[in-house]
């Protein structure tokens, strides 16, 4: 190995490159034009104004003019209004806020609001600071109340042996204070700082102040303004380093919190544009240039980006007037260039000149899996991705350079419409600024990710110099001249790189030279029927030669002259470098559509990738380069059949580091799968290979049909793979190097077809059919087969409770006034137990970008309203575990025109449950077997060209989830393959529907048959009824006259008196009724016959012919018994408890025996341990009384123990409030703090807002 001398200067230049793009000579040559004047947009995760570099320009401007969060991830209602009392104002957490003296607010009027931090900490800082808060606030003191909680448990045990019934309580209050401890410390959770905020307009501007003290110390914290007015930003906090900003909307009804969501925005923008005066090495592209920073990765969606946010950031993108937007965020797209959000990118580039720049995406290296909006939206500049030698050294510190290259996962064109997908490359890595709260400086990121800004600021260069010397160009040009100077590298493959690497020099020059030219400012689209290219690949395509129109129409700026337009009369020369390709000549253009015919003939073409281009010159300037190019893709599939066994063999290939290797296979009619094999002939090298394959389907995104493995081969050694196939369509396989393996390998690999073909794509069984078919196909090999279907998840479909439009605000109204509206649908369901569920919207679900509307936000709140979870497009990200209990979710819909929200107002919405244990159907091989359940199927093995049946029977009855019912039905999935590859690769959805459950008749099936003696007296059924009508309205009514008239005539009925208890234990004003209470339980007592239903009780068997009847009557005895013992004890303890509160009521003179309180308290022991004979104490009719109880003995740690039993039967604020008084009276003030943050959090005022 080659020494390195220790002094070899460090490779600076490479860890934020900038002497490819020519960046680097550009302001060598012009100093001046770093980005002055220049305004980019950074549509990211947000920037951190704190961030280094991140403060001013080169020419001392605020590098950041505005910090915008456009999707409501950082809002807070703020709508509440108070005044203060005494100089302070009670916050919504509870806590009580000191107003300052100093602060100014002539209305006196305050806009209040409440915010959790973990809400809009970036998902990092919140793992930090759980685990940073655990360790500090909760381990130190949970700790020590443990240790004391079982020192005193074992001092108890030491000195007491024959044990009292006061004793074992005593017992028993000592063993809850460890295990309360241990279970709080299992269930231990932080909510995380929760946040009082406000805000108040001060005579000149809105202010707002966040209790970052989280004790109402409001003196302390800093007052700030929106952050356009003075670039105001401060700290949460020492420990979370994380900077905010603010921004006041809807006249102090909206404030929103500004953060960064991650660390990916900021590095963004630290590339493009940061500024290092002391350390110019480290300066980013433009460092003169300033920075626009709108946050659209939405934090409760782990920065997934929304359609509100895209669109509301566009708006900010074109009221702010700027040159150029980066975007470094994008997915596949069903279809492209269409869609919402695109129209509105589309509008900005066209109609506002906006050079909008963004990352083509990270999914090669197959074909067509550039992203959107990035590679498939034609108003983009798609960037790509390369790794240069120096980068190899100063960010990735490799053993040894390798020669330039495209990263491997650099995403490909073309795109499924034939665009090129990729226009340009630029360096894909960097070491730049993050965020502070990360708690580092800098940090390396790779991606196209990071070649979009380095492009970007690159263009910001050339705009600086070219508005330094008056001339404006368009996106047009601007993009003509990039792709027109763009460097080529060799053996890089033009859907990787584009035109090739970006040169900003170069760009520069041929703007300056060209502007006067009468084409200089105008766009072109290119039109091939609805498609922007031509891409053949399917091999219906390719049988014979195809002639396609081409409509190439002019694209003038917004508001040239129409004189312009009139003048336009274009000469111009087409031409093209294929032989397989002919074209017209000559084309005369003005301003209309013109078509041109081109004939591609692909016979005799070789197998693979062919590309060629259609470009057209203005013959008076051929030195311009084309003014447009029409895109040409050909692939020719190799043919994989019967003759070659339905496999294909590579031997002995060599691979160098990042190379790729492609290969068109047309798959066999019949193949379902294909199995690859790969093994290394090197001895002393192992790699790592990218496996990747792809199908396109018209409609769908590339993702749908995608198969992609990063696998590690080790010396000698081999693996084995499988993925799906289409017959007969074209699949792309490409095996790749992975870019920084070092060393060359030689390797063999084998792609062999399978089918077993299945007579239906997806299988739907009906549970009303008994007996489902399908059947199978062998159609290439002999195949084993062993048919299973399993059932995982099982669906419930909602319908919504109420659907409510109305217009949005003002950040939501697009440019000449266009006023966006929202619907807000709402669904209730109900989770019968603890599982895992995903929420999706079938109808706009797996749209974004290419979405007919602005958005499909969902959240998902529990009875409280608290909220438990969002989702979007993509509902398999969006999973969520839940408890048992009530649920509502709340769909927000957005669009332009409010008729097409309108048609959404029944809009259903489903729910997956994940089913706890997998059920599996029976499958047999005749109907027969199937319909008598005998004889399950078993592996078979199918010779080529012959099929079998198979026979499903129904899901038994008691299978069936509880709470799915008609409307519902199961998902899961059929496999036929015995093979263990077979098994991964060819999966069939399945689905099974449900239906009504069988009818349940009373009394076992027998009918209960009429004594004809003792049938009734019409009038003794019409006196009964009128009693118990009267009885169902004594709780409706305050009155005790119908009690006193019902029980002269009904002394006996026990449900009267009941329902008079019931009666006096809910009223009002209970607590002056406390002694009537326990009147009227003894009443109930009185009239059961305990002796009688305790004997019941003890029977195992009941022969009486009426055995069923006299069951149901001792249940409702049973029960009226333990409610009236636990109205009569909860009265008692009440009791008790107002005395106890009374100051000096010890020494008071008792007036009556009703109110003394060791009578009371007799009377209480007495009723609690009568009615422990009938039910155990953690029954949860019984917990408010043993709750009570152990309060009256101040036996703390029993009473929390019962009260986490209410809290988790009946979750409310004033339940959790006992739970954290009776922490505190233990003396556990760091459970009580945590659970006192949870308040505002489990039960807010309302929900939150979109």
């Amino acid at each position: 190995m080659a020494a390195h001398p220790a002094d070899e200067s460090f490779p600076f230049h490479g860890l934020l490159p900038k002497k490819e793009t020519g960046a680097a000579s550009f302001l060598i040559r012009y100093p001046e034009y770093d980005g002055r004047g220049v305004l980019i947009a950074i549509l990211d995760t947000g920037v951190d104004p704190g961030a280094p570099g991140m403060q001013i320009t080169s020419d001392g401007k605020p590098k950041i003019v505005d910090i915008i969060d456009s999707t409501g991830s950082g809002d807070v209602d703020t709508s509440t209004v108070v005044e203060p009392k005494d100089g302070t104002i009670p916050g919504l957490s509870g806590r009580t806020l000191k107003i300052p003296v100093t602060w100014k607010n002539p209305s006196g009027k305050y806009h209040i609001g409440v915010k959790n931090g973990f809400e809009f900490f970036p998902k990092a800082l919140k793992e930090r600071l759980q685990k940073e808060r655990r360790e500090k606030l909760w381990d130190p003191a949970h700790r020590a109340a443990l240790a004391e909680a079982c020192r005193k448990q074992e001092e108890f045990d030491s000195t007491h042996t024959n044990l009292s019934q006061a004793e074992k309580l005593l017992k028993e209050e000592l063993q809850c204070h460890t295990e309360l401890l241990n279970s709080l410390e299992k269930k231990y959770n932080d909510p995380g700082p929760v946040y009082d905020c406000l805000v108040w307009h001060d005579g000149e501007t809105w202010r707002a102040c966040l209790d970052t003290s989280e004790c109402g110390d409001l003196g302390c914290c800093t007052v700030l303004r929106n952050y356009k007015e003075a670039q105001e930003h401060a700290s949460l906090g020492n420990s979370e380093m994380l900077n905010y900003s603010v921004n006041v909307y809807e006249e102090g009804s909206i404030l929103c919190i500004v953060t960064s969501g991650g660390a990916h925005g900021t590095h963004v923008a630290s590339i493009a544009a940061g500024y290092f005066p002391e350390e110019p090495e480290r300066n980013g592209v433009a460092p003169g240039a300033q920075i626009l920073a709108i946050k659209i990765g939405d934090t409760r969606l782990s920065t997934m980006e929304t359609g509100t946010g895209l669109i509301r950031a566009m708006i900010e993108v074109i009221k702010y007037k700027c040159d150029l937007v980066n975007y470094s965020y994008g997915e596949a797209t069903h279809w492209p260039n269409s869609g919402r959000i695109c129209e509105v990118i589309n509008e900005a580039v066209w109609k506002h000149n906006v050079i909008y720049v963004s990352s083509a995406g990270n999914n090669g290296p197959c074909l067509s899996t550039v992203g959107c909006p990035g590679g498939t939206t034609s108003s983009v500049i798609g960037v790509g991705a390369y790794v240069t030698p120096d980068m190899m050294t100063a960010e990735y510190s490799l053993r040894e350079k390798l020669p330039a290259n495209q990263y491997t996962w650099s995403s490909r064109g073309p795109t499924i419409d034939g665009a090129l997908g990729v226009s340009i490359s630029a360096p894909g890595g960097a070491i730049a600024s993050v965020p502070n709260w990360t708690l580092r400086g800098t940090q390396l990121m790779n991606g196209t990710s990071m070649s979009s800004p380095n492009a970007c600021g690159g263009i910001a260069l050339v705009l600086s110099g070219l508005k330094s010397n008056g001339i404006q160009p368009t996106a047009f040009a601007v993009r003509r001249a990039l792709e027109n100077t763009a460097v080529k590298m060799d053996d890089i493959e033009v859907f990787a790189q584009g035109h090739g690497t970006i040169q900003v020099d170069k760009a520069y020059d041929y703007l300056t030279q060209h502007a006067s030219l009468p084409t200089s400012n105008l766009g072109f689209t290119v039109t091939v029927g609805s498609h922007r290219g031509i891409y053949l690949r399917n091999p219906v395509q390719l049988s014979s030669p195809s002639d396609h129109a081409v409509g190439i129409e002019p694209v003038f700026p917004e508001n040239t002259d129409n004189s312009e337009r009139i003048s336009l009369q274009l000469h111009l020369a087409l031409t093209c470098s294929a032989s397989w390709v002919q074209c017209p000549s000559h084309l005369e253009l003005m301003n209309q559509c013109r078509h041109v015919n081109v004939r591609v003939d692909p016979q005799g073409l070789r197998e693979g990738l062919h590309y060629t281009e259609v470009c057209g010159y203005d013959v008076s300037t051929p030195n311009v380069g084309p003014l447009f190019r029409v895109p040409i893709t050909v692939i020719i599939p190799t043919k994989v059949n019967e003759s070659t066994a339905y496999e294909v063999h590579f031997n002995n290939v060599y691979f160098k580091p990042g190379q790729i290797r492609r290969h068109f296979l047309q798959v066999p009619q019949g193949a379902r799968w294909a199995e690859l094999t790969i093994t290394s002939h090197s001895h002393d090298v192992s790699s790592k290979f990218v496996l990747h394959a792809i199908h396109l389907v018209k409609q769908k995104a590339y993702r749908a049909n995608e198969f992609y493995k990063f696998s590690s081969l080790l010396e000698k050694g081999s693996l084995t793979e499988a993925f799906p196939v289409l017959e007969g369509r074209t699949v792309e396989f490409c095996i790749a190097r992975w870019w920084a393996s070092l060393g060359d390998v030689t390797i063999d690999y084998s792609i062999s077809f399978h089918g077993v073909t299945c007579s239906t794509s997806q299988l739907h069984i009906h549970a009303s059919e008994g007996i489902s078919s399908f059947e199978v196909l062998s159609a290439l090999k002999y195949e084993e087969i062993s048919p299973s279907i399993n059932l995982k998840n099982w669906v419930q479909p909602l319908r919504p409770v109420s659907a409510k439009t109305r217009s949005l605000a003002s950040r939501d109204i697009l440019p000449n006034n266009r006023q966006l509206y929202e619907i807000v649908l709402t669904y209730n369901f109900t989770q019968t137990k603890s599982g895992e569920v995903t929420p999706s919207c079938p109808l706009l679900c797996e749209l974004l970008y290419e979405s007919e509307f602005d958005s499909q936000l969902w959240m998902l709140f529990d009875q409280n309203k608290r909220l438990i979870g969002s989702g979007d497009a993509y509902p398999h990200q969006y999973s969520l575990k839940l408890e048992k209990g009530d649920y509502t979710i709340r769909l927000q819909v957005r669009h332009e025109q409010i008729c097409e929200l309108e048609r959404l107002k029944d809009l259903p919405f489903i729910v997956s449950h994940r089913l706890s244990n997998t059920l599996s159907l029976d499958i047999y091989e005749t109907h027969k077997n199937a319909l008598l359940s005998k004889k399950k199927a078993n592996t078979i093995t199918l010779p080529p060209n012959c099929s079998q049946s198979f026979f499903v029977t129904s899901l038994p009855d008691d299978k069936i989830p509880k709470g799915a019912g008609p409307g519902c039905y199961l998902t899961g999935s059929l496999i036929v393959p015995k093979s263990e590859y077979g098994k991964k690769a060819d999966v069939l959805p399945v689905y099974y529907h449900l239906i009504p459950p069988p009818n349940k008749t009373k009394n076992g099936g027998k009918e209960k048959e009429k004594d004809t003696d003792k049938e009734k007296d019409v009038k003794e059924e019409f006196a009964e009824a009128m009693r118990d009508l009267k009885i169902q309205w004594m709780t409706k009514l305050d009155t005790s006259g119908l009690y006193g008239e019902l029980k002269e005539t009904f002394s006996n009925h026990l449900p009267l008196h009941v329902t008079r208890l019931q009666q006096l234990d809910s009223e009002k004003e209970r607590m002056k009724r406390l002694n009537e209470i326990v009147v009227a339980a003894d009443v109930v007592l009185s009239s059961i016959d305990q002796t009688a239903l305790a004997v019941h009780l003890t029977m195992k068997t009941d022969p009486r012919p009426d055995a069923a009847t006299i069951k149901s009557d001792m249940e409702k005895q049973k029960s009226s018994l333990i409610d009236a013992l636990c109205r009569k004890g909860c009265a008692l303890a009440d009791k008790l408890l107002r005395l106890l509160s009374q100051d000096g009521a010890a020494s008071e003179e008792v007036s009556s025996t009703e109110d003394d309180p060791e009578g009371c308290l007799k009377d209480l022991t007495d009723t609690f341990w009568e009615i422990q004979k009938w039910v155990d104490l953690t029954d949860s009719k019984v917990l408010t009384f043993a709750y009570k109880h152990a309060l009256v003995n101040k036996m703390y740690g029993r009473a929390l123990k019962y009260a986490t039993k209410i809290v988790e039967e009946k979750p409310s604020k004033e339940n959790c409030t006992n739970c954290i008084q009776l922490m505190k009276s233990l003396g556990w003030t760091h459970s009580a703090a945590f659970a006192d943050n949870w308040l505002p959090v489990m039960y807010p005022t309302d929900y939150t807002p979109f």
